[in-house]
């Protein structure tokens, strides 16, 4: 249940309480293995509040998703595409640096549970970030898949290895590196 600001205190701070829980569950096991009876043991909850708010765990997951996605569409919202992917780039890792573990695991784990997650981000944030490109859209649209799988590919690729490596390199020396390698290619498919 995303909050509107509107709801009673209470009602907020059960929806907290159920999404901090989560979000440390997500830290501690695959997805696949969180259970709702356990969620709600975590948050003291029963289990019957649990589903007043969420019919599904799905749906907190979708729910978690969707609210990653938007926070992180509000700070490139300005940025246009192709011309300024340096600076999206940039946003990506802050904005991940910010988020901590949890967000780490959803983006860089193998779980097939979290690929659905992260699919739908992707398709959000490149909807909002290159549906407004002129020169995205001029492309056949077979261009607009192949340029969206090279970008995320290699942004994604060199955030998990960075993230399995340890984060022995700068947050600034890892945009740099980014930027270096995927610019190119950018700026070369759109000559």
């Amino acid at each position: 249940m995303i909050l509107t600001g509107s709801e009673d205190l209470r009602v907020r701070r059960t929806i907290d309480s159920i999404k901090s829980v989560f979000e440390q569950m997500i830290c501690e096991m695959d997805y696949d293995k969180i259970k709702v009876t356990e969620l709600c043991s975590r948050a003291m909850i029963n289990k019957k509040t649990f589903y007043v708010y969420y019919p599904t765990l799905d749906d907190l997951l979708a729910e978690l998703q969707a609210e990653l996605s938007a926070e992180y569409i509000e700070r490139i919202k300005d940025f246009k595409l192709p011309d300024e992917l340096d600076k999206v780039n940039r946003e990506f890792f802050l904005y991940s640096e910010e988020k901590g573990l949890a967000y780490e695991k959803i983006t860089c784990a193998g779980s097939d549970s979290y690929q659905y997650i992260r699919s739908g981000m992707i398709k959000e944030v490149n909807n909002a970030g290159w549906g407004g490109s002129k020169k995205f859209k001029a492309l056949p649209e077979y261009e607009q898949v192949m340029l969206m799988n090279f970008v995320n590919n290699s942004v994604l690729s060199i955030y998990r290895q960075w993230i399995d490596d340890g984060k022995q390199q700068s947050v600034e020396e890892i945009v740099e590196l980014t930027n270096r390698l995927v610019l190119g290619g950018v700026k070369g498919f759109f000559k």
